[in-house]
């Protein structure tokens, strides 16, 4: 990998996929460069860049969203990128109340190269992967989650609801009709890029290929849409797996939360 190559794909993430391009179908609304988007479950706080803010300034821009969020009894999570100026703004997040939650990498790559590379892998013995667009289908995938991650994923089946209503395409792998592993792809439209999420796989299914072939065929039908590029917050388990597949490493994200009491 080169570093031009890397910093196209940066500049194209950075460009296509921050700020308002961050906006779902829930309230949102905008304070100077940021935007902040109302879930159900808590604030979202994302955004271009904050270039021409002098720190006094990117100190009350901090404080007036964890407020905002506040008076609402809500969390609110500030999404940092690893290449973010100022260079303190960690420290500065951590002053006004916000803790780190987990980092995660940030990879790109182009969706024919990853099709030219997983020729073959889009299809595992014994696993049949379909298109899923029924509410049943959606509280299967979130039972499984909830197995994964021994915690209550119900609230997912609903997200997946809205998610496929807003296009996204949602898959299930299936084994003598158990899901057994899920994910889907999220078309920003007005972008180039087709997001991956999900991915999750029940543990006696992982290493068959399945999570491969997953992306397979997100990244063949991106390519169908006419998406240039995937994108992917991936997990310390999931990056290198990615990253042998040729996506390329451009940033990290970490999401830094304030809770109110």
């Amino acid at each position: 990998m080169t570093d031009a190559l890397k910093n196209q794909l940066l500049a194209a993430y950075d460009d296509q996929l921050r700020g308002t391009s961050e906006i779902a179908d829930v309230p949102s609304s905008t304070d100077g460069p940021v935007v902040r988007v109302e879930y159900p479950s808590r604030g979202f706080v994302s955004y271009r860049t904050l270039d021409g803010l002098d720190s006094a300034e990117i100190d009350a821009l901090i404080a007036r969203q964890r407020d905002y969020f506040a008076a609402k009894g809500q969390a609110v999570e500030w999404k940092l990128r690893g290449h973010d100026k100022p260079a303190d703004l960690p420290d500065r997040l951590r002053a006004a109340g916000f803790e780190p939650e987990e980092q995660e990498t940030v990879l790109v790559a182009e969706s024919a190269g990853i099709v030219e590379r997983l020729s073959g892998r889009d299809a595992v013995d014994g696993v049949t992967i379909r298109l899923v667009h029924d509410l049943a289908d959606f509280e299967r995938i979130a039972a499984m989650e909830s197995t994964v991650w021994n915690d209550d994923w119900s609230w997912l089946a609903d997200d997946l609801v809205r998610r496929h209503a807003a296009g996204a395409d949602v898959y299930a792998a299936e084994v003598d009709g158990q899901v057994v592993s899920a994910a889907w792809a999220v078309y920003k439209k007005g972008t180039e890029f087709t997001g991956l999420w999900g991915g999750s796989t029940l543990a006696e299914w992982r290493g068959k290929g399945i999570y491969k072939a997953l992306v397979a065929v997100r990244a063949a039908r991106a390519v169908e849409l006419g998406y240039k590029y995937l994108h992917v917050d991936a997990s310390d388990d999931s990056s290198p797996i990615l990253q042998r597949l040729g996506f390329v490493a451009v940033t990290t994200t970490t999401p830094y939360v304030y809770k109110p009491a």
